[in-house]
């Protein structure tokens, strides 16, 4: 499947629920191998999470080492339907974590994503923005 130069919709989405199967349960590493090396995620919004990230190490740096910093034990996003068009796959999800503090971080996600050849090129991602700086805190890179 991997090796088409072109996936259909179809493809695409079953790309995404095998990763999924695996995020679902705390593991990330089917994911981080897909992800492109110029992806861009965008969070969407208007507070201190909101931003564009640009390139492969700059979303697991800037973005989920600083969820990982302020979460403990199993992360989890756990999907609840996938929808496919063409290069798109909309996955509705529900994250499960806990902050350092104690605090259940239970966010809702609607997550976009592009995918070209089988790899991840763009994503956004639409959340609870008042739930993740209750619980996360503001957000700053520089942790």
């Amino acid at each position: 499947m991997l090796n088409n130069t072109t996936m259909s919709a179809a493809e695409n989405k079953r790309l995404m629920q095998e990763i999924f199967a695996r995020v679902a349960v705390g593991d990330g590493s089917l994911f981080v191998e897909h992800l492109a090396d110029d992806v861009v995620m965008r969070v969407s919004g208007q507070n201190s999470w909101s931003h564009t990230f640009t390139g492969k190490q700059s979303v697991l740096r800037d973005l989920f080492g600083v969820v990982r910093e302020r979460t403990s034990g199993v992360r989890k996003t756990i999907p609840l339907r996938f929808v496919a068009d063409d290069d798109v796959v909309v996955i509705e999800a529900r994250g499960e974590m806990t902050s350092r503090t104690g605090v259940p971080y239970n966010n809702e996600y609607c997550l976009i994503y592009r995918l070209r050849d089988g790899k991840i090129v763009e994503i956004t991602e639409y959340n609870d923005s008042v739930l993740c700086e209750r619980v996360l805190g503001p957000f700053s890179a520089s942790e």
